[in-house]
């Protein structure tokens, strides 16, 4: 059995690039950095930032290109990808990158503009979601927690 599957959080580097392939389908690329902060053997704090193109086609292409900025905090989910071509100087050049199937936003904060508040994390499509308050508090030191006390 084989998989290619990702998973990546992070922040676009770049501004979202909206474009129309031949077909009329459209297309987005931007740029994402993923952090990795660990303690090395000596238990100094090491950190370590991952760049990777991403590439989403259809609706989604159209929603990310009006919804996310260089900034904003997403979870894409797809699998990589990796294209070749020869440039104009005859050399052949490559290109890896993850194509995404699915991809949910972060918090509003770190968004153009949209349907989620400070309280909401990753919630999918913008269209979808709906606008919060604010979610209500369970007090765990006063009873036990219900599922049906859970605001989700």
């Amino acid at each position: 059995m084989n998989l290619n599957k990702v998973f990546l959080v992070g922040n676009l580097t770049r501004d979202p690039e909206l474009r129309n392939l031949p077909s009329g389908s459209a297309v987005a690329s931007f740029g994402m950095a993923t952090n990795r902060v660990w303690k090395n053997q000596q238990g100094e704090k090491q950190e370590d930032v991952q760049f990777h193109n991403i590439v989403v086609f259809g609706r989604q292409a159209e929603i990310v290109s009006q919804y996310l900025a260089k900034g904003s905090l997403i979870l894409v989910e797809g699998r990589i990808q990796t294209r070749s071509w020869e440039g104009k100087d005859g050399v052949k050049q490559y290109r890896t990158e993850i194509v995404a199937e699915r991809i949910q936003f972060g918090p509003k904060s770190a968004m153009k503009s949209g349907g989620f508040n400070k309280n909401e994390s990753f919630g999918g499509n913008v269209k979808d979601a709906p606008i919060q308050e604010g979610l209500p508090e369970i007090d765990i030191n006063e009873e036990e927690i219900k599922a049906e006390d859970l605001p989700f």
